[in-house]
């Protein structure tokens, strides 16, 4: 196991916690998901440079409204990205996932549906380039045989032993060959949920103000060093159960230092002011969740953070 064993630890005990209150109501379930996907429809494709806001992309998704000054083509990316996220949950619910190229090809051609339609789904023919990354992706004619690679090593058993190394290297590597024209981080980002989601996990969403340390962990791993990256995206695993796991759990039991407040609840009551509590929410120092514009944390993360400075 490449993951950090401290990250690892706090994984599994939170994803216990959540199996702990399933099955859910319908009611909650549905609510959670219609957050979900707007959540991580917005910062998925807000990486990639969207000009919706948060709430703009809720409008486009759930209402089918246009907005005014911002093109077009942002409003098909929500639109195809909640699509996309449809179609993991199809998958999912069908069994039997055959994870591969072809499927990846499924999710890529729905993330360029009416945007490039020419190139939605298909393999580039072309040499490309990562803005901000000196990394040089392979050449066109080497990405159907790096794919092949790629389908072996997704298919072998031993790379399937731990779930958080396994998701976020098939992340990587899919960002890696850059197989297509664009769409790639989008895609990736959708493989790996695809492989959480189906262990029983609640989507793990990278937020937009974690872009540039995404980038710089990813620029590492291009260089050989993947141990950032992976440890970075078992932070956010370990943050989105964070965040699921206060939305499953009856208000009644959030008590005392457990309780979720927003940062300037908590100032107060620690050494730190509001603007340093959410310096460290969100560098990861201490455990927080954002919701909406506003980072949430609990006197018992401060005091752990305390412990171990």
């Amino acid at each position: 196991m490449i993951l950090d064993f401290k990250i690892f630890t706090s994984i599994q005990e939170k994803k216990k916690k959540i199996d702990e209150v399933r099955p859910l109501s319908k009611s909650l379930v549905n609510k959670i998901r219609e957050q979900v996907i707007i959540e991580w429809t917005y910062n998925s494709n807000a990486i990639e440079g969207t000009r919706l806001s948060l709430k703009e992309t809720e409008l486009v998704i759930e209402q089918g409204l246009t907005i005014k000054g911002i093109p077009l083509k942002d409003h098909f990316e929500a639109l195809n990205h909640k699509e996309a996220i449809l179609f993991l949950e199809k998958t999912i619910k069908k069994g039997n996932i055959k994870l591969d190229s072809f499927l990846i090809r499924q999710i890529h051609r729905l993330i360029l549906y009416k945007i490039d339609q020419e190139n939605a789904g298909k393999y580039r023919d072309v040499q490309v380039k990562i803005s901000g990354s000196s990394y040089l992706p392979p050449s066109a004619l080497e990405v159907p045989i790096k794919m092949r690679s790629f389908d072996k090593w997704l298919k072998d058993s031993k790379n399937k032993r731990d779930l958080i190394d396994y998701s976020a290297l098939a992340h990587f590597k899919l960002v890696n060959i850059h197989p297509f024209i664009d769409g790639n981080g989008r895609t990736s980002r959708l493989l790996m949920n695809l492989i959480l989601m189906n262990k029983g996990y609640p989507p793990t969403i990278i937020l937009k103000s974690d872009r540039p340390k995404y980038y710089q962990v990813l620029d590492f791993a291009h260089k050989g060093n993947v141990k950032p990256f992976i440890d970075f995206i078992g932070k956010n695993v370990e943050r989105s159960l964070t965040w699921y796991l206060d939305a499953v759990t009856p208000e009644k039991r959030k008590e005392g230092v457990d309780k979720w407040q927003l940062l300037s609840q908590i100032a107060p009551k620690t050494p730190f002011s509001q603007e340093y509590l959410s310096l460290l929410a969100r560098r990861g120092r201490i455990e927080a969740v954002k919701k909406n514009r506003d980072w949430y944390s609990n006197l018992k993360a401060v005091n752990e953070y305390i412990k171990n400075k």
